[in-house]
């Protein structure tokens, strides 16, 4: 008899939310569904703010592939490299060649200088007439055209201008302008750009100041005769 009381009530409805993410008879999410309902997304209703996704990963958390400009600058770098070791080796290669072309140059200087003394006999041969024939003078041809071919060369010629980096000079006659070669006691060598001996020689004036003085001297005296036949004619 207690429950009298409420057999007169009507009892409400009872209705029954279904919060299952997946659908038990088709098997899809329903996830879509209620966002697209404006259902608060999954994790929202226990209070769980939803995670941002993190710099370099993806929507899906997933790792982003790497951009294109950390590959380009690498190759760059690497072509710089490259280049720069090129530049390298072709300085390098350069630097040998031109220090053993120093080094041969310098061998050959040596064993050319050691020959200048059989030169100067030759030619003192040659001046007393003893190169004239006979298989002396074809050894000297010889001797003479391979040095010459060599790179060695003669310098100081009887008439050439005195020049004070080849030429050596231990006597003078002149004043001393224009000098040229009057007589060379000794001829000079050099073998490339390099002198090997100096010419000693010995230096007079050029023609030219030859040709001013004898000009002056001859000015000089037919006016000291009109001087002279003035002071005659006062008398």
């Amino acid at each position: 008899m207690t429950n009298s009381g409420n057999t007169g009530k009507s009892e409400e409805p009872v209705s029954f939310v279904d919060k299952r993410k997946i659908d038990p008879e088709t098997g899809e999410v329903r996830e879509q569904a209620g966002a697209a309902n404006g259902a608060a997304p999954a994790g929202a209703e226990e209070g769980v703010a939803p995670q941002a996704p993190q710099a370099g990963l993806d929507g899906d958390g997933v790792e982003a592939a790497p951009t294109e400009a950390p590959a380009s600058d690498e190759l760059a770098e690497r072509t710089a490299d490259l280049q720069r070791l090129t530049a390298e080796y072709t300085n390098y290669r350069r630097r040998v060649e031109r220090d053993r072309k120093t080094a041969v140059d310098s061998a050959k200087a040596a064993v050319v200088t050691e020959l200048l003394g059989v030169l100067d006999d030759l030619d003192r041969a040659k001046a007393h007439g003893d190169l004239e024939s006979g298989p002396l003078r074809s050894v000297a041809d010889k001797l003479t055209e391979a040095l010459r071919k060599q790179g060695l060369e003669e310098f100081g010629a009887e008439g050439e201008p005195f020049d004070p980096n080849l030429h050596e000079a231990v006597q003078h006659e002149g004043s001393g302008h224009d000098p040229v070669i009057g007589v060379v006691m000794r001829k000079g060598y050099r073998f490339g750009e390099r002198v090997l001996r100096h010419a000693l020689v010995g230096v007079t004036d050029g023609v030219g100041d030859l040709g001013a003085d004898q000009g002056v001297a001859d000015t000089a005296e037919p006016a000291r005769e009109a001087s002279d036949a003035d002071a005659g004619s006062d008398k």
